[in-house]
C-alpha cells in the first residue's frame, strides 16, 4: 500500500466522498478512508443500514475525522438539504464496496438510502463517481449484474475491478473488491487526467 505523502500532491484539499455498501470488502475501506485523510482530502463516508453491520459509522469517523452520513434523513447543514449540499461540494466519488444491490440500484436510477441519493445529485459530467464492485463470484456473472455493469457505463460511472481472488464465500473467482492502492490510483487518475501518480 502507498504512503500518503504519495498521495498528497494527488489529493490535498479535494473533497472525496466514500461510498460504502453492504459488502464485506468493507474492512478494506478502511485503509482507503485513513490514506485520503492522511493525504490531505477532505473525506466524507456515507454508509447503508447494511453497511453499518459489518463496521460501524464510529471507525470511519475516527480514519475520515468527520461525521459519517447513515440516513437520508440527516441534515446538518444549513441551508441547502444534505444530498445537494454533499454532491455540489465533491470533487469525486467512489462506492466501495459497491454491491449487487447497489450497482442495480444505481443503474435503475433509484435514491432511496443515502448512497444512491448523494450520487444521484451529483452532475457526473464534471465529478467523477468509480464504482468498487464486491460480490461473489456467481452474483458477479449474473446476466443482470452485467447488463448493470453496462448501464453504468453508459451512465458515465467508472468502473474499477473487480479482481479475482479468495472470497468470503470460500471460492476463488471475479468479483473480489479491488485492493486500497488500486482505487487510490483509479481516484488520482479520475482527479487528474493525464497526470502519472
Amino acid at each position: 500500500m502507498g504512503t500518503a505523502p504519495q498521495y498528497q500532491q494527488a489529493f490535498a484539499s479535494k473533497r472525496v466522498i466514500v461510498g460504502i455498501t453492504g459488502g464485506i470488502a468493507v474492512y478494506k475501506t478502511a485503509a482507503l478512508v485513513s490514506t485520503l485523510a492522511q493525504s490531505g482530502a477532505r473525506v466524507t463516508v456515507l454508509m447503508t443500514e447494511p453497511a453499518t453491520r459489518f463496521v460501524t459509522p464510529l471507525t470511519f469517523q475516527a480514519l475520515s475525522g468527520n461525521p459519517v452520513y447513515t440516513s437520508s434523513w440527516q441534515h446538518t447543514e444549513a441551508n441547502d438539504p444534505q444530498h445537494i449540499a454533499l454532491a455540489r461540494s465533491a470533487h469525486a466519488a467512489i462506492v466501495a464496496p459497491c454491491t449487487m444491490d447497489c450497482m442495480a440500484r444505481l443503474a435503475a436510477g433509484r435514491a432511496d438510502d443515502v448512497v444512491s441519493l448523494v450520487l444521484a445529485a451529483i452532475d457526473r459530467a464534471t465529478t467523477p463517481v468509480l464504482l468498487a464492485p464486491s460480490m461473489n463470484a456467481v452474483m458477479w456473472n449474473q446476466p443482470s449484474t452485467q447488463r448493470n455493469r453496462a448501464q453504468l457505463i453508459d451512465d458515465a460511472y467508472t468502473i474499477v475491478g473487480p479482481g479475482d481472488g479468495w472470497q468470503a464465500c470460500r471460492e476463488v473467482g471475479p468479483g473480489r473488491m479491488s485492493e486500497p492502492e488500486e482505487l487510490l490510483h483509479a481516484l488520482a487518475a479520475a482527479l487528474h487526467p493525464g497526470a502519472t501518480c
